[in-house]
């Protein structure tokens, strides 16, 4: 019989080895033109709205003082979602607004820390930092398999409880390969419990007669988004600010480890979507570099503040994104344990930051 001709990729050299790829021709790259052109279709029209949205969050939370521009988009997201005002040419793109957007919020996050200033409050805040967010994932994590929620979802909620919130999540969840609905709930339950340590802790404070200082240290300690942070040392008052503040940002530097060792768990357990998750992911090496910038290089002041501006607007957008996958009765169905699982991780939280603020202000 005549040998015939395989095509080049069926072929192996007489060594074993595979023939390198063909080069790559004019009329491939042209081909792969409309492609792309078809994913930016698909992706740009529930983008576009997903800004839009943001823009609007944004300006009502200016006109209302302490209210988060995170919280209000997630709960536009929400609103629209549930009252059938999506329709499913927008699913795409807002579901690439909740991904991409979250991820660049997180690197530029790594401006507002400095650890230099970290550094000048002493060993204790970096201390307590790690202590709650340690105690607060382990604890997390056992109280989900006692309650019987599923591994991934306590690890997500014990993540966003323990660190910073909705940055927490977008940090993890692709590495532990939660699927859309787990991470759109642990997000929701972070905007809900942490609304309300905004006014709980500053009231509990004042029944416990804390001075000013231990009480920025509680709740930078125990409040779960850095917005939510900023608006409970509002409440407080004095220099509260300023120290609530640099204690949350450290808590937000544990992602970075965090990640890592959570991306390094997967890698041995094998494959997500069909390969290896990065030992750190890449938007935690930027948010990394930029806490190193800022640590490193004396930045104007109306840089970081446009910066601020910056990462306010994209984690708004991913916000907006996320509780545009929210369905209240899918949220309603998780209920119970899940709900439980975030009460008590907040209590568990919040223990921890007030002991610790105790010792260390």
């Amino acid at each position: 019989m005549p040998n015939r001709r395989l095509p080049a990729e069926s072929r192996c050299r007489n060594d074993g080895t595979m023939p390198a790829s063909a080069p790559v021709t004019a009329t491939d790259r042209s081909a792969a033109r409309p492609s792309r052109a078809r994913a930016i279709g698909r992706v740009l029209p529930g983008l576009t709205v997903a800004l839009a949205g943001a823009l609007a969050a944004v300006a009502t939370a200016a006109l209302v003082p302490g209210l988060s521009p995170l919280l209000v988009g997630i709960v536009l997201g929400m609103a629209a979602r549930n009252l059938g005002l999506l329709p499913e040419r927008l699913a795409a793109g807002l579901a690439f607004a909740g991904r991409v957007p979250l991820r660049l919020g997180i690197v530029v996050l790594g401006l507002q820390l400095s650890l230099k200033d970290l550094a000048a409050l002493g060993w204790g805040i970096p201390a307590l930092a790690a202590a709650v967010v340690v105690v607060g994932i382990l604890a997390t994590v056992l109280l989900g398999r006692l309650l019987r929620v599923p591994p991934r979802q306590a690890l997500l909620v014990a993540c966003g409880f323990s660190i910073c919130g909705a940055a927490a999540v977008a940090g993890v969840e692709s590495v532990v390969d939660a699927d859309e609905e787990e991470t759109v709930t642990a997000v929701a339950l972070v905007v809900l419990f942490g609304t309300l340590m905004i006014a709980v802790v500053p009231a509990l404070a004042g029944l416990l007669g804390l001075d000013a200082r231990v009480s920025a240290v509680w709740a930078g300690a125990s409040v779960h988004e850095v917005a939510q942070v900023v608006a409970a040392a509002g409440l407080l008052g004095g220099g509260a600010l300023g120290i609530a503040v640099t204690l949350k940002l450290a808590r937000v530097l544990m992602l970075a480890p965090v990640a890592a060792f959570l991306s390094w768990r997967q890698r041995r357990r094998g494959l997500v979507d069909g390969r290896r998750p990065p030992l750190v992911p890449l938007f935690v090496l930027g948010f990394i570099a930029f806490v190193a910038l800022r640590s490193l290089a004396p930045l104007p002041t109306a840089v970081l503040g446009t910066a601020s501006a910056v990462q306010t607007f994209l984690l708004t957008t991913a916000m907006l994104g996320l509780g545009a996958g929210v369905r209240i009765r899918s949220l309603a169905a998780r209920g119970g344990p899940t709900l439980a699982l975030a009460a008590c991780s907040t209590l568990v939280v919040g223990a921890v930051g007030l002991v610790g603020a105790l010792i260390v202000a």
